[in-house]
């Protein structure tokens, strides 16, 4: 049996930083459908996206405030509502096209016949000359535009989607995406120095396996959901519709497959954000038999196989305080490697044997003798030291029982029969509002 808990040694001294970023995801209709532009950056020690394919971004630095002078169709105040925020809002606008024009060489720019900037009958010495600047400060496409009386075109960027890296990553950014049409008097051009080449891909083959692309999370999120769209038109019309732009935030977890980021969706993202908000360590995102994890300093939840045919993992939980008496949530069904592996893990003095299936556990009498194997009535209290079950009726039949832990917020409600074997039975509830809240399925 293996248990689970943050390494104190590991933890970093304080919380990481976010940097404010914006994106550009840049498309344009192909012979098959819609397809993206995808870079990939350079090999780089420092980089945790080293090697990996993405879309054109970066950080909001202070040269994107002073854009604002050269954009045009958007103002502040109507950008910033649109991103849902106070103010500054078209600095992610601006930097989204500064951040494609560095990394790609296209430019999202109007000339003063309100026509997008043909940079392919530049001059080669000229666009040369541009490239370069661009390369040594965030300041020249501000230069550029004030020489050249181009106005970006920020009005041509639908925000699209809102993403913050996970907490524990070694650099976490606070991200907007926005899409655009690809002009078509421009070609892609990568910096060679962030992004080394570009390719053209439906979204759908860009995550395929077969492809070997490298992808962020995020990345290839988004790529999922633009892969439903048939054309650009109707990505940005639907982009452009959009009322409510969530900000997306995976958290980080340990299982089978070593770590990885856990999306809001998947059933172990509030259990994750519960035992471990700060991506220390300590989350799980599956379940395994013969696994003891500590939910919080009064819950201890061990994992193991039914004692039937089945093979279904089942939890018990352990629920009292340190040095006090303990309750036993669900010891039954089990196997006896998952009996053993109760006794292995008990922190103290089990006291009550309680279940949320509607029958004492009478045969676990045997084992902890000083526990009361009983079926409480809907009402009841029980005082664990510093801790405090709360029996509720159940969902099932009358005789079933939920167990709300006053203290943590936490309910133990049990498996209904339309639940997968092997999801977890904890819900995790708004207590002070004095609701459920059903875990994310």
């Amino acid at each position: 049996m293996t248990a689970r808990s943050p390494d104190a040694s590991s933890l970093p001294a304080s919380p990481r930083p976010v940097r404010m970023a914006a994106t550009l995801i840049v498309l344009r209709d192909g012979s098959d459908g819609l397809e993206v532009l995808m870079l990939r950056r350079a090999e780089k020690a420092d980089d945790q996206n080293s090697g990996a394919s993405v879309f054109p971004g970066g950080v909001i630095d202070a040269h994107d405030r002073g854009l604002h002078e050269s954009c045009s169709g958007l103002d502040d105040g109507a950008a910033s509502a649109r991103l849902g925020l106070s103010e500054g809002g078209l600095d992610y606008y601006a930097a989204a096209i500064r951040e494609c024009f560095e990394e790609a060489g296209v430019l999202f720019a109007t000339d003063a016949a309100g026509q997008i900037v043909a940079l392919d009958d530049l001059p080669p010495a000229q666009l040369a000359a541009m490239r370069q600047a661009a390369e040594q400060g965030t300041d020249a496409l501000l230069s550029l535009c004030r020489r050249n009386g181009w106005k970006l075109a920020t009005d041509r960027l639908a925000y699209f989607s809102h993403w913050l890296t996970p907490p524990g990553m070694p650099r976490r950014f606070d991200t907007r995406f926005f899409l655009a049409t690809m002009p078509e008097v421009q070609s892609v051009r990568p910096d060679g120095r962030e992004t080394v080449e570009h390719m053209w891909l439906r979204p759908s083959e860009a995550v395929a396996p077969a492809r070997g692309l490298k992808l962020m999370n995020v990345t290839r999120r988004i790529l999922e959901g633009l892969a439903q769209f048939d054309s650009v038109a109707g990505l940005i019309t639907h982009a452009r519709d959009l009322k409510h732009i969530p900000r997306v935030m995976p958290r980080l977890a340990d299982g089978p497959k070593g770590r990885r980021p856990v999306n809001m969706e998947e059933p172990a993202y509030e259990e994750v954000g519960h035992v471990d908000p700060d991506g220390q360590g300590g989350g799980r995102y599956a379940h395994e038999a013969g696994l003891a994890m500590r939910l919080s300093a009064r819950v201890l939840r061990v994992t193991g196989e039914a004692g039937d045919a089945s093979g279904a993992l089942v939890h018990s939980y352990f629920v009292g305080t340190s040095g006090g008496d303990w309750a036993l949530i669900d010891a039954l069904p089990a196997s006896p490697a998952h009996i053993e592996a109760l006794v292995a893990a008990a922190p103290g003095r089990v006291r009550w044997l309680l279940s949320t299936h509607g029958h004492a556990e009478e045969a676990l009498r045997d084992i902890w003798a000083d526990a009361s194997a009983v079926l409480p009535a809907p009402g009841e209290r029980i005082e664990l030291g510093e801790a405090t079950l709360r029996v509720l009726p159940g969902d099932g039949d009358a005789q079933s029982r939920r167990f709300l832990l006053v203290e943590d917020g936490m309910l133990f409600a049990g498996l209904s029969a339309d639940h997968a074997a092997g999801e977890d039975e904890v819900r995790w509830i708004a207590a002070r509002h004095g609701f459920l809240r059903s875990p994310r399925r």
